[in-house]
Order: structure tokens, then C-alpha cells, then sequence
């Protein structure tokens, strides 16, 4: 299957990141470089663009419709992108970008075991590697794989998913996309059923436990403020409310000033912004977007510059 990324928000990414021709920047998760060769193609007075992924599919893809442009792909997770930059002997960059979630590549590549609608081997794995999504479901005890469908997913019937999961295991192993699938269907009120599919959060909370996302988050914002350059802008795409609120808060973080009491007379503490918001709030699909390509629904678009 052709890796076809559509990329989101592309126009309002090019106008937050303020691209400079002889600037150098990072796109820390570049699939199937959608937003990355529209990058690219304006660093026409020396500018450089390095991309990083995880994912190896997605590395030799990049790797081949950036061969044309002023790029260097990198097979590595976006946290640990001071370390790259470091390697190729770059200090600071001009931008950084961070498109987060899952790709519609890998969502839609079968084999790959991302999506509910296609029997596969419940796999999940982005970088390849690691604990797979049937080993998780298959080993985690009950009380755990509830937190995890409830904290990571939203989900409201975690525990009879997860108690149903544990019962059905210990008959036999789940092994495939659509036996989970069926499971989460039969632990949650028919009602529920009826108005939408509800495997969605289910399968997202168990791939953003298997890949480790919000860890690797966390950490990828703290990587990506501090290879900024003053002036240097971070646009980060999140996917569900989880995500945007951490990046909502790191980056209000980042933007506060004085933490002295009101009270106060006069600032002893000392602190001044880091960065200052260029979103207000954040930037959303038009409906013509929309309609190009519904899966860019859920997206939001942040971005911040660094002051100092």
C-alpha cells in the first residue's frame, strides 16, 4: 500500500512557522512528508530541513520524495531530537513542527493493527518494536488495563471492557483487531451501540499505551523548546482533547511571566515569559478542508515563539 499522507492544516502550518529560505527546521514526525516537502520546498537560499520518525515505513517513504529537496531524514523518535541535531552538528533551528497521532498509513494499512474495521494481528506498534497491543491486552491485569482505557481513552465503560477482556482471555488469547472489537461491543449498553462504533476509544487508549505517546510527548515538547532559536516558532497538530490539553498547558508554561502573589508591591520572583503564543486559540480545519479530507475533523493546530 502506498503511504498516502494528506497533510493537515498544511497552509496555516507554513504561515505559523513563518518559514525563512535559509532557515533550519525539524519536522519531528514527518510519515509520509506531507507537511515536510512543503517545508522544503521553500528553503531556496540554504536552508535545511531534518525529519524524524519512528516509524520505518514512514523513514524510507520520506526518505525518498524528500531526496529531491534540501532534507535529511533521521529513523529516530521526535524526543530525542537535541540528540540528532546534535549529532549533525546543529545547535539551534528556526521551527519545529510536531504532528501527533497516528497516520492515515497506518491506520489504514491492515497488517499494521491501528484500525477496528480490518481483521489483523492486534499489533499497534508505531516504531515496529516493543510490546505489541496483543501482548498488552493479553498480560495487564484488570485494574490496570481499566486505568488505561479510562485515563488514556476517555472511556466511560472501562471497567466492563476490561473485565470482559480478562474473562475472555483466560478462555483463550485475543489475538486479532476484530475479536477486541467484539469484545468492547459486547461490554458496552446496546444504546451505545446503536449510535456510533464503540471500539474508538478503546483501540486509542491501547495504542497510546503500547507506543508510549504521552511520555514521549512530554518529553518531545521539553526537545523542541530547547532547540529553538530566539524568534524560532513550535507548531505542534494534536488529534483529542488529551493531547491538545498537555500542549495547552506546557505552553501556557512556557508564556507566563510574574508568579508573585497579587498582593505583592513588586515582582520578586523574577520570572519572564519564555515564548509568547502566536494561536491565541487554537487554529481548526475550514470546512473545506473538511470536506478534502474528514479525518483532519479532531485536528488543532498550536503554535508559540520563543523569547528568550
Amino acid at each position: 500500500m502506498e503511504f498516502v499522507h494528506i497533510p493537515v492544516l498544511l497552509e496555516e502550518v507554513l504561515e505559523g512557522l513563518a518559514i525563512q529560505p535559509n532557515g533550519i527546521y525539524v519536522d519531528g514526525t514527518v510519515g509520509g512528508a506531507g507537511h515536510a516537502r512543503a517545508i522544503a520546498g521553500q528553503l531556496t537560499q540554504g536552508g535545511r530541513l531534518i525529519g524524524l520518525d519512528r516509524d520505518p515505513d514512514a523513514v524510507r517513504t520520506a526518505s525518498e520524495r524528500l531526496a529531491p529537496y534540501p532534507a535529511t531524514v533521521v529513523h529516530r523518535n521526535y524526543d530525542e531530537m537535541a540528540q540528532v541535531l546534535d549529532e549533525l552538528g546543529i545547535s539551534e533551528v528556526d521551527g519545529v513542527l510536531l504532528d501527533l497521532g497516528v497516520s492515515s498509513y497506518q491506520l489504514d494499512e491492515a497488517a499494521r493493527g491501528f484500525s477496528y474495521h480490518n481483521d489483523a494481528p492486534l499489533d499497534m506498534r508505531m516504531s515496529q518494536t516493543g510490546m505489541t497491543a496483543e501482548e498488552l491486552v493479553n498480560t495487564v491485569e484488570e485494574t490496570e488495563l481499566s486505568r488505561i482505557l479510562y485515563t488514556y481513552g476517555e472511556e466511560n465503560f472501562a471497567r466492563s471492557i476490561a473485565r470482559n477482556i480478562v474473562r475472555a482471555r483466560a478462555e483463550k488469547p485475543i489475538h486479532t483487531t476484530l475479536e477486541l472489537a467484539e469484545l468492547v461491543k459486547q461490554s458496552v449498553p446496546l444504546r451505545v451501540r446503536r449510535m456510533k462504533n464503540p471500539c474508538k476509544k478503546t483501540f486509542q487508549a491501547i495504542r497510546i499505551a503500547v507506543n508510549g505517546e504521552f511520555e514521549h510527548l512530554e518529553a518531545g515538547l521539553q526537545a523542541a523548546f530547547s532547540v529553538l532559536r530566539p524568534g524560532g516558532r513550535l507548531a505542534v497538530i494534536t488529534f483529542h482533547s488529551l493531547e491538545d490539553r498537555m500542549v495547552k498547558r506546557q505552553f501556557a508554561t512556557w508564556c507566563q511571566g510574574c508568579v508573585c502573589p497579587p498582593d505583592f508591591p513588586q515582582c520578586v520572583c523574577g520570572r519572564t515569559p519564555q515564548a509568547k503564543l502566536i494561536t491565541r486559540k487554537p487554529l481548526m480545519p475550514s470546512e473545506t478542508e473538511l470536506l478534502q479530507n474528514s479525518r483532519s475533523r479532531s485536528a488543532k493546530l498550536r503554535v508559540l515563539e520563543r523569547s528568550r
